[in-house]
């Protein structure tokens, strides 16, 4: 039996398999299955067999650490925009540790941004740090720095902004960098765009490049947002599985729907706002036609002159409707001192608290004990575990129970993501609640539903 190379090792492999047998070359990463090997191949792709497959085996060499070295800045023409990247992490910024097989955000925005010369030819490049961690770590104090570093960006003449971020919570910091800017009535001095990638750029099928270029095209010639239709910040993703176009989404009206996909993002209860087109290293960009008639009309909104920020001392408490809620866990959670609780309801946004058989008195129990978190002023709001759709609590008469109770969340077509954001952010601002869910803050409460 052919011994099993450890990970790190570059070898030359010989494996049986469908097709006869098989020699590659590669570096041993930890294997995608039990009794299997698998490499890593030039091509950035990974290949794995069965270990009682190999015929034989030749290391031919550790993974050698490259030495770093100095990025040089890009040369660019001085007449182009002036886009600044805010670098926090994420896949987009990570490569393969091939010792352990992980993914790591490690990569520097310098060097982000002299891997792709492309870029000079868009805009006049500048790149901040402000973090090099995964998404599933960004906490509000993060969304804060974000907002607070793009207002400096546009304050020093920045036309333009873009955030590299992990793609699990872009859509929440997008939200939320959004609302900061546009929730109290104004609007960002430019685009801020939203980008991250599904696979890592030394994978053979990264999106990391293609999306990048996308969105500083986006910040530097996309249109001024308007405040008003979920346009304060945008999400730039793959619009597909093929390359070369990325979906422009608004930045409180997008969700993440597949967790490996490369066209992960999808606009929940909108329409994208345009596409960014890359043809043989052509970047240009189009505009929904909603989008662009709405452009023309709308332009009510002023520049705001700083964004609002979120509180990070606030809690808030979520639950999923179903079959395993009790009362006992809410009650609990009410009395470590949250300032809201959001209950993610089944369908129109219902909650098991109804008991017509006599049969079910857990029910009975959950409406109890939401009644009397309204009594203590704990707001609660109702979101709906479909994504897609409105909260109605009009429709069947267990929604006007929920709502005569004092249950907020009626008519949202925000995605649950916006609705909890769109809480912390009106607990951090001295706003209602129930005054903010039921508004049209900036965009996030358009029902642009086409079925």
């Amino acid at each position: 039996m052919v011994d099993v190379p450890s990970p790190g090792q570059r070898v030359n492999l010989s494996v049986e398999s469908h097709n006869g047998t098989t020699v590659m070359e590669g570096v041993v990463l930890h294997p995608a299955a039990k009794h299997h090997v698998t490499l890593k191949l030039a091509n950035g792709y990974n290949a794995s067999y069965p270990t009682d497959a190999i015929v034989s085996c030749e290391v031919i060499g550790g993974l050698e650490p490259k030495k770093a070295q100095a990025s040089k800045p890009l040369e660019t023409a001085s007449d182009l925009p002036r886009v600044r990247i805010l670098h926090t992490g994420g896949t987009i910024a990570s490569k393969v540790d091939y010792a352990t097989g992980a993914v790591v955000a490690r990569f520097e925005p310098e060097e982000l941004v002299a891997s792709l010369p492309e870029l000079a030819t868009i805009a006049q490049i500048e790149a901040i740090k402000l973090g090099n961690m995964f998404s599933d770590d960004i906490r509000p104090q993060h969304w804060n720095a974000i907002a607070l570093a793009s207002k400096k960006a546009f304050d020093d003449g920045c036309d333009g902004v873009v955030v590299t971020h992990g793609t699990d919570t872009l859509h929440i910091t997008s939200a939320a960098v959004g609302l900061s800017w546009a929730g109290r009535g104004g609007k960002p001095a430019g685009p801020i765009a939203f980008v991250g990638s599904q696979r890592s750029s030394d994978r053979g099928s990264s999106d990391a490049a293609e999306n990048l270029l996308c969105a500083v095209h986006w910040a530097a010639n996309g249109p001024k947002p308007t405040g008003t239709l979920g346009d304060a910040t945008v999400v730039i993703m793959h619009a597909g599985s093929h390359d070369g176009t990325c979906a422009v989404l608004p930045g409180t009206g997008a969700r993440k729907m597949h967790s490996s996909k490369r066209d992960a993002f999808k606009p929940i209860n909108c329409e994208p706002l345009g596409e960014v087109h890359i043809d043989n290293a052509e970047v240009s960009h189009t505009l929904n036609p909603n989008y662009s008639d709405a452009l023309e009309k709308d332009h009510s909104r002023e520049i705001a002159e700083r964004p609002s920020t979120y509180e990070t001392g606030v809690r808030i408490a979520q639950f999923t409707a179903g079959p395993w809620l009790h009362a006992e866990q809410i009650e609990a959670v009410a009395q470590t001192g949250v300032q809201a609780i959001v209950i993610h309801g089944t369908g129109l946004g219902h909650l098991p608290i109804d008991d017509p058989g006599k049969d079910a008195p857990e029910n009975t129990k959950i409406w109890r004990t939401l009644t009397r978190c309204i009594n203590r002023e704990i707001p609660i709001v109702v979101t709906s575990q479909c994504i897609n759709g409105p909260v109605d609590m009009n429709v069947y008469s267990k929604g006007r129970k929920q709502m005569d109770m004092g249950i907020i969340g009626h008519g949202s077509v925000a995605t649950p993501e916006t609705m909890i954001v769109k809480v912390h952010w009106a607990l951090s601002n001295s706003m209602s609640v129930a005054k903010a869910i039921e508004s049209n803050l900036c965009g996030e409460g358009r029902n642009a539903l086409m079925s």
